[in-house]
This record gives C-alpha cells, sequence and structure tokens, in this order.
C-alpha cells in the first residue's frame, strides 16, 4: 500500500490547470535552451500526463490479474527502473488485451523511448490509441520524438503536425508546434519553420514557446537573407 500512496502523491499536481501550466513552463524552458534535447522534454511531461489518466484508465478495467501486473510494471517506470519497467510491460502487452494492453503499449513506448530503442518505441507508441484531449496527442508527439532521434524528420513532422492538430488547445499545442517547426528546419524547409513559427506567437501570444519562437524565426530569417 506504500508504494501506491507514494505514486498517488506524484500525479495529484494534474489535478490543477495552474499546476499543468507550470509544468509545460518547466518543460518548454528546458527546450527553450536546449532546441536539441526533444526526448528529455517530452518525457518529463508525458511521466505527469500519463501518470494520472493511466491509473484512472486502468483502475476502471475489470481485469483484475491484469490490473495487478500493470501496477507493478507502472511502479518500476515511475521509479526509473526502464530494465524491470520494459520486461514487465512487455509482459502485459503480450499477456491482456483490451484497456490493458493499450496502456501497457504507451508505457512500453515512452520506456523504450527513453533507452534509445526507437523504432521499437515507435511500434508500441502507434498501437496506443485514446480519445483523451491530452495522452492521445502527447503519444503522437512521441512517436515524432522517436522519429527526430532517428533523424527520419518527415515522419517526425507528421507525427508532430498530428499531434499540434489534435483537440488543439493553449496549453500544449503550442510545445507541439515548436516541435513541428524545429523539424521543419532539420528537414531543410526553412518556409515550413517560419510559418511555423509564426502560427505560434500570432495564435499562442501568450505562450511560453512563444519567446523562443520568436528568437528561432529571427535566426532563420537571418540566414536566409545571408
Amino acid at each position: 500500500m506504500a508504494k501506491k500512496k507514494d505514486v498517488n502523491e506524484s500525479i495529484e499536481i494534474i489535478e490543477s490547470p495552474e499546476a499543468l501550466q507550470h509544468e509545460v513552463e518547466k518543460v518548454t524552458g528546458f527546450f527553450g535552451q536546449n532546441k536539441s534535447a526533444i526526448v528529455g522534454a517530452a518525457a518529463v511531461a508525458v511521466v505527469i500526463i500519463v501518470g494520472y489518466f493511466g491509473f484512472q484508465w486502468y483502475q476502471n478495467t475489470q481485469d483484475a490479474e491484469g490490473e495487478k501486473k500493470l501496477y507493478k510494471a507502472v511502479y518500476a517506470f515511475e521509479s526509473d527502473s526502464l530494465a524491470s519497467a520494459s520486461k514487465d510491460l512487455a509482459k502485459v502487452s503480450d499477456e491482456f488485451g483490451g484497456n490493458t494492453q493499450n496502456l501497457a503499449d504507451l508505457y512500453l513506448g515512452i520506456t523504450l523511448l527513453k533507452q534509445g530503442k526507437y523504432d521499437n518505441a515507435i511500434e508500441k507508441l502507434k498501437n496506443f490509441s485514446s480519445g483523451d484531449l491530452l495522452v492521445q496527442a502527447r503519444a503522437y508527439s512521441l512517436i515524432g520524438d522517436a522519429y527526430s532521434e532517428k533523424k527520419a524528420y518527415t515522419e517526425a513532422i507528421e507525427f508532430y503536425t498530428k499531434a499540434a492538430d489534435y483537440k488543439s488547445n493553449k496549453f500544449f499545442s503550442p510545445g507541439y508546434l515548436l516541435k513541428l517547426a524545429n523539424a521543419y528546419e532539420a528537414n531543410k524547409q526553412s518556409k515550413e519553420a517560419l510559418d511555423t513559427y509564426t502560427a505560434i506567437t500570432e495564435k499562442y501570444p501568450e505562450a511560453a514557446e512563444a519567446i523562443p519562437a520568436k528568437k528561432y524565426k529571427a535566426l532563420l530569417e537571418s540566414s536566409i537573407s545571408e
């Protein structure tokens, strides 16, 4: 029971919109200072988001055995025991179906991404499906992260676009658009990158991402004019 209490305490932050925004600002602040550190920034936010919605989801399933095994695997994930989490999550994904398997695939995809196993991460994250406002968009973004790490920028652009377009909102969409613009730059698509930076500053002028978007846009315009 002590373990469950610790995990519940770690996910309380998701219940408050103000706390959510604070976490987003922390992540985007890191991203602004470390433009290439895509996966690291994404992992910080996704643990918070999935931690809440994931537990709410699997607690409601009727598969008690699947719940128990998934809880053990998720606790290892939350504790950053990636090798253990990867092994346990793979077993749950193979042994169970429905929501239990779906959620296991999401956690497993994130774990594999953090381990640098990008192809396997993409496979598992693509298996995940949810109508939830936050988690589905985050899953798309994580797939984009994996492709970016592989330098497969065309595919990364596809999934960052999906993330940004999925139930757009002022809290998370600006971050996805910033990643999209960076992917366009990496793919030598300067016009699309400029258009995306502009979209951030015009559509979400109060977002934390608007500041780096203006900076990156100015730098890109300067490099084009030279």
